[in-house]
């Protein structure tokens, strides 16, 4: 028996699934049978040139009439996303890219086809990586660089991974694995270990503060959210709390946001700032942190720096710093990242130099600092401005090789000094940094929230979404801080409150929206965080909900007992090609309709259990409404740019003909069934059927009487206080909270049961209720 791969080059064309991809595949290029067997199985492409070098373009085929969508680096530090349908549309530095296709052999009905989805990874292959990019003539080419001229090679065999199948984010997910045990340098989202804070509210410091952020302040920020009911569990000293140099102010620098980019260390303690008088000559940043601990409750803090220390990197010599072997080198950025945007952090380091720790003993430099900010109580590290160790490739065997020795440093310094692997990478969207992560588990998504920039709140969350399907394979994905009182301010929190990330904001001291809060944050200091990172639905891959005009923005994300989608209107700013910056395209977007469905949560037959029917309760956060949804309807909704709505999708269960259930959540929160840990269903043991007289039209229309024996008893595991909802086709005859019997009100034209829980006097408490039905 023959066995016909699944991905193959015939005839000068990739044939994946059946389908051609790619046309006018050069003969240089070469496909290798990746692991996995069967439907599973990938491969790698690779490519040979005549000459040696230490940057190669090969084109790979030509690419016409498949949408696509592809996350590339718009400038060095972030990608966002592309969508198109040919080569031509595929920008420079694509580092992810999925293919859609309607497979069409043979005497197949077209109409009935499934859609294949192929994806592209480029990777790492010894000292070089690879990138994707288009041309003039709708080729896909492969972008192959060492960062370093005295790194050259003449082929790669696996420099792009293909892989395929009918479910995208199955595709997206078994390729990942696949490449992770072909190059075994970084390890799976699902192996690592997730840091604590990821569970508990936080507050960062450098939108309140940027680098005047002093030990005073730093108390401000932590007591005005407290004293608002909504403590922060968890703090980020941000930028501006370490010893730099104190260059007087240059005219020539170039400053942002206090930031000085050519500014270097000076060494690993506080600055003066953070020296607080206290007793016993204890370090001030201890002071800070035991402050913060002790005072006001927080558990994890968590301080800034930067992967070269600061932003220009240590000072060459500095005193009580001559061992880590520093010296001044010039960043040289790809011409990929050349060709997108450029960046005024690159213009400074250019003509003032970065001073770069000596690979070998980078691990000393992370080990000492780690150490000493662990013995003043920190728990963990925003490592920020990554990707510029790539541009300092040369003299150090490339960008690959720089890259790594930086990453494996770091990662055992984390090891050794942070027990709950307490790291959030940020400024790190290249793939030399991505597959060279082994225990890094938070990675923020996309570009900065910018509070004073009107481009660019619908693109952030659209940019977030986008990236987490590739990004979100490797960590889970932070959506970054933002403003609690701020015109954006529902907009944000209602996205990462599905997003399946940490959340924390940074509020000036006393400018907060506690209305807003208290729909992401319990009194405790937990939220509920939705378990999945939030990723595009299926029917949005290829959409463009940033700047098509048509399209919205749909994320789909689970809950423990159900799934939740969250709709946005991103429409009227991106990264435009021609001006290389993220701008407004369309001053007054319209308003849009679209629809929700349950198909749209991936895992929602999982969620629901096996004795599912497809019955569906929808919940939607702003309206209130609540709809029972047959198997394959759909909701409308309709939204303004910078408008939003959650659904939350609550199977059904039935307990008898007559008797439905669904549990919601905590209806005033943004993520409702997050609330919701657990629904057991207890039928009693002596039920006798219902007695009917004449016809039955719907469960609503026919009341049971309340005089019945109970039928069954629904027992639920809830955690958080407030307005609780569930949806009974009967009107309970009773609901106990804890053990106490609490007043429900319910509404028989849609089945809401509402009733109060208190607030627990106990951490994470999970309040046991019971419905009687």
């Amino acid at each position: 028996m023959t066995v016909t791969p699944k991905i193959s080059i015939n005839d000068g064309n990739l044939v994946v699934h059946g389908k051609t991809i790619l046309t006018g595949v050069p003969d240089n290029i070469v496909l290798t049978p990746g692991p996995g067997v069967g439907l599973v199985a990938g491969a790698f492409i690779g490519a040979s040139a005549s000459d040696s070098k230490s940057l190669h373009v090969f084109p790979m085929g030509v690419l016409e009439d498949h949408r696509f969508m592809c996350c590339f680096r718009f400038k060095l530090w972030w990608m966002t996303q592309r969508m198109g349908t040919c080569g031509r549309d595929i920008p420079l530095e694509t580092q992810f890219m999925l293919i859609e296709s309607k497979d069409d052999t043979e005497g197949g009905n077209q109409d009935d086809a499934p859609t294949i989805y192929t994806v592209l990874l480029p990777l790492l292959e010894g000292q070089f990586r690879a990138v994707l990019q288009g041309n003039d003539n709708n080729e896909i080419e492969i972008c192959l660089e060492s960062g370093d001229s005295a790194v050259e090679t003449n082929q790669g065999l696996h420099l792009v991974y293909v892989h395929a199948g009918t479910n995208p984010f199955e595709v997206i997910n078994q390729a990942v694995k696949a490449v992770e045990k072909h190059i075994q340098t970084f390890h799976h989202r699902e192996k690592k270990k997730l840091p604590s804070f990821l569970d508990w509210f936080g507050w960062c410091t450098w939108d309140a503060f940027y680098t005047d952020v002093t030990a005073e302040g730093v108390e401000e920020g932590l007591k005005s959210l407290s004293d608002g009911e909504t403590p922060p569990r968890f703090l980020i000293i941000d930028d501006g709390w370490q010893q730099i140099e104190n260059k007087a102010k240059d005219v020539n620098c170039v400053v942002q946001e206090g930031a000085q980019f050519a500014t270097r260390l000076t060494g690993i303690k506080e600055n003066a700032k953070f020296q607080k008088n206290g007793q016993n000559n204890e370090p001030g940043l201890k002071q800070v942190v035991n402050e913060a601990k002790q005072h006001h409750n927080v558990k994890y803090v968590y301080v800034w720096h930067a992967l070269a220390g600061y932003w220009g990197g240590v000072k060459p010599a500095a005193d009580g710093m001559e061992h880590y072997d520093t010296a001044l080198a010039y960043p040289v950025q790809s011409p990929g990242v050349m060709g997108n945007q450029p960046d005024i952090v690159m213009d400074s380091l250019a003509v003032h130099g970065l001073g770069l720790v000596h690979p070998k003993k980078v691990f000393d430099f992370y080990n000492e600092l780690h150490a000493y900010i662990a013995s003043c109580g920190v728990d963990g590290v925003k490592v920020d401005v990554q990707n510029i160790i790539e541009t300092l490739g040369a003299g150090h065997g490339g960008r690959v090789s720089l890259t790594r020795s930086y990453h494996q440093a770091l990662e055992a310094s984390i090891a050794r000094n942070f027990s709950d692997n307490g790291c959030i990478a940020c400024m790190c969207h290249n793939t030399d940094g991505i597959y060279s992560t082994k225990q890094t588990a938070v990675v923020r998504a996309s570009d900065d929230f910018y509070p004073h920039d009107p481009a660019s709140h619908t693109i952030h969350i659209s940019s977030v979404a986008y990236n987490s399907l590739f990004l979100g394979e490797f960590m889970q994905p932070d959506w970054d801080m933002f403003h609690s009182l701020h015109p954006a301010a529902d907009y944000h929190g209602a996205a990462r409150a599905i997003g399946g990330c940490p959340i924390y904001v940074s509020d000036k001291p006393g400018n907060h929206n506690f209305e807003l809060l208290k729909k992401l944050v319990l009194p405790d200091g937990s939220v509920l965080r939705a378990q999945l990172p939030g990723r595009p639905t299926r029917d949005c891959l290829f959409a463009d909900p940033a700047r098509d005009g048509t399209s919205l923005l749909k994320v789909w994300n689970v809950n423990k007992c159900s799934g939740v989608v969250g709709v946005f209107n991103c429409q009227g700013a991106g990264w435009c090609k021609v001006e290389k910056k993220t701008r407004i395209h369309d001053e007054s977007p319209g308003t849009l309709t679209g629809s929700v469905r349950d198909a749209d949560v991936e895992l929602i037959a999982q969620v629901a259990g096996a004795d599912w029917n497809g019955e569906m309760i929808v919940y939607a956060h702003r309206s209130g409404e609540v709809v029972r949804l047959p198997k394959g309807a759909s909701v409308p909704v309709t939204l303004k740019v910078l408008e939003y709505e959650l659904f939350h999708f609550c199977p059904l269960k039935e307990i008898t003909s007559s008797i439905s259930f669904a549990a919601i959540g905590l209806l005033n929160m943004f993520n409702a069934g997050g609330a919701v840990e657990q629904v057991e269903i207890h039928l009693a043991s002596d039920r006798k059927p219902e007695l009917f007289d004449g016809e039955v039209s719907s469960e609503l229309t026919t009341s049971l009487s309340e005089n019945r024996s109970p039928t069954a008893t629904i027992t639920l595991k809830v955690r958080g206080c407030g307005r609780f909802g569930a949806y009974s086709s009967q009107r309970p005859l009773k609901c106990t909270v804890g053990s106490a019997e609490t007043n429900f009100n319910y509404d028989s034209a849609t089945g809401l049961v509402t009733f109060n829980i208190p607030t627990a006097e106990e951490e994470m408490y999970r309040w046991p209720l019971e419905i009687q039905v």
